[in-house]
Formats: structure tokens, C-alpha cells, sequence
């Protein structure tokens, strides 16, 4: 499925992927096929598609299959009954099929030990009653048997959403104040971010795996220096600090078990890094196992789609991004990843990863069915897109009411979890965000929000803003106010011309209070998904932040994070740090790193102690 649909330009990348396809006859009113979208072994998605090949409507419809092993766990977009022999109608917003028209429902199975089988659907709608079956490798096949049009317009179709659509009852939920619940029980998220399944970055000069972009969690146990560390010993250190909840990145090419940035030794022709003793199968199965380890720990987890590729990475801002990318004349840096895309270009020398709102929907899906493959009840909530920056506010609120409505088809006990948007999109529109004294960082802004409200219910919503200090990007609202040569300037501009930077929560807060902070006022549920920094910036930044900025000598990063906690803690909004593990260049994470990009290349991946300055500042959030 993962790659079949996603046109990937080179098989060296991506490999192939088999789908298997049934598809129907049409001698009378329609065509009924049987696409498995995702087979990972254990388990499989697929979708029945029917297509009015007639020329009157079809009023109702009603198909039948049967498996000899497989077995249905769960199912959206029509009324399923059946164990081993099924049967499915539709529902009231799919009841008509036009002329030329098609509809379609999907499912998530078990296999049981044999493969993803391709029944035979059935069925009067089905033309004489039956349909052909036959598969295929062919990923231009699948991908065109599987991509029929009601995933993405029945989101849209049903996106009118209240209360009563939703039942109150289920495992996770928020209750009228905007505090969130675990089976009715009030659960105060004590959240950090612990990434590398989303796609990590390789050199373009990387002896192995050059350029690539390989999706292995950070461990702190890497092949050249084996620590002896686990996942376990983590979860063991971190909860015992209070951490109740992982937020856990990922990208669309972690769902795929195949996917070559997935899987195998460095140093026999894979790409993964870790520890033979750490070393995970694929990803896929790196993910399952995580969120059961994690279920077993009592840790919930936030699921992240981080990108729309493992390669484009934080960059993406929008499902179908392009380059040019924010980070393309970025000096001194070697990550660039102008060639590639997740939206179609006319450039042979761009690798595109095609991604859309269907193939993202389906994705959404997916996840929300790992609560019942998985047998666990710890996923809190899906954080549907990293940082849509690209997008203005009528854009991506329609996109996050689809992905509710996708979601909640497959599972009611889940929170969805909706980041802000920005300043302005790629293409130079400009987005309210209040006044012009404060710029959001990507992710920030909700201002828009307060004239144009999520139809999500509140019961089910989380709205995640992200925010950074200067040891992520330098912000305008940071000038120090005694260097009028300063006003207005930011990022690199502002390094360069020496400015000082002066962290004023008078001034910095209100762009808070427009941003999301009156939304938790109106009760909304709040978690910031990521704040984080290097508390002693620019020292332990990258070298070209390090010379850019070393005429700061205070701790202004550290001032501007217990800002931001003291704004917390005032407004009863709760929070993810940015991150467990300490291999962001942005900014550490709550272990220290033996890494130093000046004085020791050679401890990369290498965890120390706590910093213990970090874990002060969380225990003061939580007020612990």
C-alpha cells in the first residue's frame, strides 16, 4: 500500500510493493472490487469499492464475502456484520450511487496465521451477482484499484459533527472544563516527544546509506558504542520522573514493514544504526511493539504523523509539500532535502513521495485501528499533522473536521489532537494572528479560530500549539528594545547585525493570550506538543549558532522556557517537551548527549545523565 500509492521515482528508495486485487464484473448496474491495501503479516487493511456502471442511480446496496482464515477487526464507512462470512450495507449518507459514480468501505483484519486473502464479493449490486477475482503485483494497479473517491468525500460528506454523533462514554475524553479523562478519570499529561521513527537524516556524503533517511528510534545504544541501554531501561528512568505520556513521531512510510529505510544493519547493506540488541525488524513492527511496551509501562502515547514523507521531514507544512524548503540556503548544513516531494513537480531530479488527503485519511485510519489490532488502551490521542504552517486556517480546519470524521469511523476512544497554523503560507498570503507586535512560531497560531471555530466535538478535540525560543528560531518579539537598529529583525538577519535579545514576558505573552491561550479560557482542552531548547544557548547548538550568536552570554533561552512554563502553569495548559532523547540540534532533549559537534563527533548517540536543569523546570510545570 505504502508504496504502490505513493509514485516514488526510485526503486532503489522505496522497493515495490504488492497489492492484491479483486475486481468484479459489470454486466448489470455495477462493479464490486476487493483491494487489500496494507498486508504487514499479522494483520492487513482493505477496501470493497463499488462502482455504478449503469445509467440510474443505485438506491442501497448490500455485498457479501467470506474468508477460510482471516477475520475483521475493524470496519468504516458501512454496516459490517459477520464472522468469517460478511456482509455489509449502507449507510444513510452512501445509500445513492449515481451513474459513473463509486463508493467505498474499508476494514481492518487479523490474518491468523495464513496471508491477506482476496475473496470474492457478491452481491445483486455486484452485476450477475458475483465478482472475479484476481491479484496483482503491479503497483500501478493497486494503487488505482484502491483509490476510489468516497475515503476523502465521505469525510467531507459527514463533517457536520456534534455531540450526538459522538458517544460520550469511551476511554479517553475531555470533559467540560477542558481537562482531559482516562475512563472518566481526570489524567494530567506529563508528556515528552521521543523521535527517529519519523525519518532521521543521513549526509549526502554518508559512507553508508548516503543521503537517506533512515526510520530507527533513538535509543542511546549505538553498534560502535554499545551501552547496553533499552527501551525498557528508559520507560523505567523517565516514569520514574513523572513522564506518564510519549508523543511519537512518525511519517507515512512508517506504516510500511517493507519500506528499505526501515530495516537492516548499516554495515551490511541496511540502514539502521542501533545496537544488534536494539535493533528493530522494520518499522512498522518497531511502532507496534513501542506502543505494547509502552501500554505495559502504563504510558500513553500520542501518535504523530510528523510529515508526509520520511524525507521531507519537519520541512513539510502541508500534506502535498514542495521544495523549495524553509532550510534550503541554510549555511554550514548538510541536511537539505530540496530533492524531494510529497506533492507532484516537473523536476526529474526531484523524488517524489506523492501524498494527498486520500492517502492521509487512510493513514488516520489505520492508526486508529492499532488500539483494537494491538489489544491496548493507551493511545490517547493521533496528532493528525506536524505543524501545518502552509496552510491558512479555512484550508486546515476543513482537512482536520475530515480527519475526525475518518477517525472516529474507527475508533471513539481516541482524542484528535489539532496543531495550529502560522503567519503566512509559502506562497506569500498572510494569516491573522492577531497583533503584529508577536509572529507565531509554525504550529502557534489559532488565532483565526475565534471567527471560525473546528467542527470537532469538544469532548474529543485537542488543540496543540507549538513554541519555541531562540535556541530554535529568533523571533522579532525577542529584540531588545535599547537597539532601535533592531526592531523588526529576526533569525539570522538579526545574529548577524549583533543584536542583543531580551526575553520580556510583557511582551511575549500577550502574543500567547492571541495565539491559544483564549481558547483554554473557553474551555477547550490544551496541550503544547512541543517547547524545548538548549537552556545555556548557543552553547551546544550547531557551529553556525554557536558564531552567529556569541555575543550572548546570558541564559536567555532557559528565561524564555520558564516564561512559557510560568504562562502554563497561570492558564492550566499542559505540555509535551521537545524531547526525551538528546539527539535534536535544536535542542538536547531531558538526557544529556556525549555528542558535541566541536569537541566530540564521536559521541553521537550516546546518552549521559539527566539534565537535571530540564527536569526542575517539567517538575515545576507539573508542580511536583
Amino acid at each position: 500500500m505504502y508504496k504502490a500509492r505513493r509514485r516514488i521515482s526510485s526503486a532503489a528508495i522505496l522497493g515495490l510493493a504488492i497489492a492484491a486485487v479483486a475486481q468484479g464484473a459489470t454486466a448489470q448496474s455495477a462493479s464490486c472490487s476487493y483491494t487489500v491495501n496494507s498486508d504487514w503479516g499479522s494483520g492487513f487493511t482493505g477496501t470493497i469499492n463499488i462502482t455504478n456502471n449503469g445509467s440510474e442511480p443505485i438506491q442501497g446496496w448490500n455485498v457479501n464475502w467470506q474468508y477460510e482464515n482471516n477475520t475483521l477487526v475493524n470496519t468504516w464507512n458501512a454496516n459490517v456484520s459477520g464472522t468469517g462470512s460478511y456482509s455489509a450495507s449502507n449507510l444513510s449518507w452512501n445509500e445513492t450511487i449515481n451513474p459513473g459514480q463509486s463508493v467505498s468501505f474499508g476494514f481492518q483484519g487479523n490474518t491468523n496465521g495464513s496471508s491477506a486473502e482476496v475473496p470474492t464479493v457478491s452481491g445483486d449490486v455486484c452485476g450477475d451477482g458475483t465478482s472475479s477475482s484476481s491479484s496483482s503485483s503491479s503497483s500501478s494497479t493497486s494503487s488505482s484499484s484502491s483509490s476510489s473517491s468516497s475515503s476523502s468525500s465521505s469525510s467531507s460528506s459527514s463533517s457536520s459533527s456534534s455531540s450526538s454523533d459522538t458517544p460520550t462514554d469511551g476511554t479517553f475524553r475531555v470533559d467540560d472544563t477542558g481537562n482531559i479523562t482516562k475512563n472518566g478519570e481526570l489524567f494530567p499529561v506529563k508528556c515528552s516527544s521521543w523521535f527517529g521513527l519519523e525519518g532521521q537524516h543521513e549526509p549526502p556524503d554518508a559512507e553508508n546509506n548516503a543521503d537517506g533517511a533512515p526510520m530507527e528510534l533513538y535509543v542511546g545504544n549505538m553498534w560502535w558504542v554499545e551501552s547496553g541501554r533499552d527501551i525498557q531501561q528508559t520507560m523505567d528512568e523517565i516514569t520514574a520522573q513523572g513522564i506518564n505520556t510519549i508523543r511519537l513521531p512518525i511519517a507515512p512510510q512508517t506504516l510500511d514493514p517493507n519500506d528499505p529505510q526501515g530495516r537492516g544493519d548499516i554495515r551490511q547493506g541496511g540502514v539502521l544504526k542501533n545496537a544488534p540488541s536494539v535493533r528493530q525488524d522494520n518499522a512498522r513492527q518497531a511502532l507496534e511493539d513501542f506502543i505494547v511496551q509502552a501500554d505495559q509501562n502504563d504510558i500513553q502515547v500520542i501518535i504523530d504523523i510528523h510529515s508526509c514523507s520520511n524525507y521531507v521531514g519537519w520541512r513539510a507544512g502541508r500534506l502535498d509539500a514542495t521544495p523549495p524548503y524553509a532550510d534550503r540556503d541554510r549555511e554550514h548544513y548538510e541536511f537539505t532535502r530540496e530533492g524531494y516531494s510529497c506533492g507532484v513537480v516537473d523536476d526529474d531530479g526531484v523524488v517524489v513521495h506523492e501524498y494527498n488527503e486520500q492517502l492521509w485519511l487512510e493513514d488516520l485510519q489505520e492508526i486508529a485501528g492499532f488500539s483494537e489490532q494491538l489489544g491496548v488502551d493507551n493511545i490517547m490521542a493521533i496528532d493528525i499533522f506536524n505543524e501545518p504552517w502552509d496552510y491558512t486556517w479555512s484550508e486546515w480546519s476543513t482537512l482536520a473536521e475530515n480527519a475526525y470524521q475518518a477517525i472516529n469511523e474507527v475508533n471513539q476512544d481516541v482524542l484528535v489532537m489539532v496543531e495550529g497554523i502560522a503567519a503566512g503560507t509559502s506562497d506569500g498570503t498572510d494569516v491573522p494572528h492577531g497583533s503584529e507586535d508577536t509572529n507565531p512560531n509554525w504550529g502557534e497560531n489559532f488565532y483565526p479560530l475565534a471567527d471560525d471555530p473546528l467542527n470537532i466535538p469538544k469532548e474529543r478535540l485537542i488543540l496543540s500549539p507549538h513554541t519555541y525560543g531562540p535556541s530554535v528560531y529568533v523571533q522579532p518579539q525577542f529584540m531588545d528594545p535599547a537597539e532601535p537598529e533592531c526592531d523588526g529583525l529576526e533569525g539570522d538577519e538579526a545574529g548577524d547585525a549583533d543584536c542583543n535579545i531580551v526575553i520580556d514576558p510583557n511582551r511575549i505573552t500577550p502574543g500567547w493570550d492571541e495565539h491559544f491561550g483564549y481558547l483554554r479560557e473557553q474551555g477547550y482542552a490544551m496541550v503544547i506538543g512541543e517547547f524545548g531548547g538548549f537552556l545555556d544557548w548557543p552553547t551546544g547548538a550547531p557551529v553556525r549558532d554557536r558564531e552567529r550568536w556569541d555575543h550572548i552570554q546570558t541564559n536567555v533561552d532557559e528565561q524564555w522556557q520558564n516564561t512559557l512554563v510560568d504562562y502554563m502553569i497561570e492558564k492550566d495548559i499542559q505540555a509535551c517537551y521537545w524531547s526525551t532523547n538528546p539527539e535534536s540540534g535544536d535542542t538536547g532533549g531531558l538526557y544529556n548527549h556525549a555528542y558535541d559537534p566541536v569537541s566530540n563527533e564521536s559521541g553521537w548517540g550516546t546518552w549521559e545523565g539527566f539534565n537535571q536543569r530540564k527536569w526542575n523546570l517539567l517538575n515545576r510545570l507539573w508542580q511536583d
